[in-house]
């Protein structure tokens, strides 16, 4: 049985398929261009270049297959929420409305965020997890949330018990990134310029309780900007700082709810200088870079639980 996925989230357009009697999951995406200089998109520009490409991706997607597809998922709001919504999500409604009606299947709505924790459960290969309570952290450009997940199959209840008090970690990256001169996105060059620095830097951690902030990281990478630190020492202590925030609030909510297994989600987890360090303190599970940046892949994964429970 195939399910297709649809997510059209802020910097990503992105189509799956997912066949149950493989678990296999064949996928289509591509990044939304920002012009250079540039540390993101308005809400407008990122709906038309959707519309621009979902299209293209669909085509590619299908191309030389021969599926009867049996549900759609869609990503229809960033979080689940009351009141979460973003435009980009309604350009990927829209063409699940048209999908499901032509092709006479039902369509099932999920947020982003659940997209997010079901690819990642995905890829590290802990389906155990959709019956199961345990922690999961959602760190990206838009969003830097600890959770505490009860999930049913695909119905997750999620709690909110940690958060950036300011910036993103993704946004942090970006605006440092950006003022080294890279392109955003910038997650995987500024790792780059990371690796090639061979001094050893502690990174700084700013931690209210179980909420983190981040703007004060920012400032402190212009500081040494001006001081004339290298590129790399720079991108270094950014991305340690960010490795350091996130694992004091794993510690403090280890602390306060208990142990639980622990799911890493969202393009900041994707970065291997912070990942290896919460692999080997904390256990933590993380998918695979193609499935911890935006994907529909958990949105195709969960429109199959859903389908199969009915």
């Amino acid at each position: 049985m195939w399910f297709l996925g649809i997510d059209t989230s802020n910097y990503t357009t992105s189509v799956a398929l997912y066949n149950t009697d493989d678990n296999q999951v064949i996928m289509q995406k591509k990044l939304l261009p920002v012009r250079e200089n540039l540390c993101g998109l308005r809400q407008s520009d990122a709906v038309f270049l959707h519309v621009k490409q979902l299209g293209d991706l669909v085509n590619k997607l299908m191309l030389d297959k021969n599926v009867k597809i049996q549900g759609i998922g869609v990503s229809a709001y960033p979080r689940n929420n009351e009141g979460s919504y973003m435009p980009c999500f309604l350009v990927g409604l829209m063409v699940a409305d048209v999908l499901s009606a032509m092709l006479n299947v039902p369509k099932y709505e999920f947020s982003h965020q659940q997209g997010h924790i079901a690819s990642a459960l995905y890829s590290a290969n802990r389906f155990d997890l959709f019956d199961k309570e345990f922690y999961a952290f959602h760190v990206s450009g838009g969003t830097t949330e600890g959770l505490k997940v009860k999930s049913c199959g695909c119905d997750m209840e999620i709690e909110l018990i940690a958060k950036t008090l300011d910036l993103n970690a993704g946004q942090v990256i970006d605006r440092v990134g950006v003022s080294l001169g890279l392109q955003f996105p910038c997650g995987k060059e500024l790792e780059k310029l990371a690796l090639n620095c061979d001094e050893k830097i502690k990174g700084k951690a700013t931690v209210k309780g179980l909420d983190c902030c981040l703007s004060g990281l920012e400032n402190q990478c212009q500081k040494l900007k001006l001081q004339e630190k290298s590129n790399g020492y720079i991108a270094k202590f950014c991305l340690e700082s960010i490795k350091t925030t996130i694992a004091k609030m794993t510690e403090n909510i280890i602390e306060q709810y208990g142990e639980k297994d622990i799911i890493y989600a969202g393009g900041v987890m994707s970065n291997s200088i912070i990942r290896k360090y919460l692999e080997t303190r904390f256990n933590g599970n993380f998918a695979s870079p193609e499935f911890s940046t935006d994907n529909s892949a958990g949105i195709a994964i969960l429109a199959s639980i859903k389908h199969m429970s009915k």
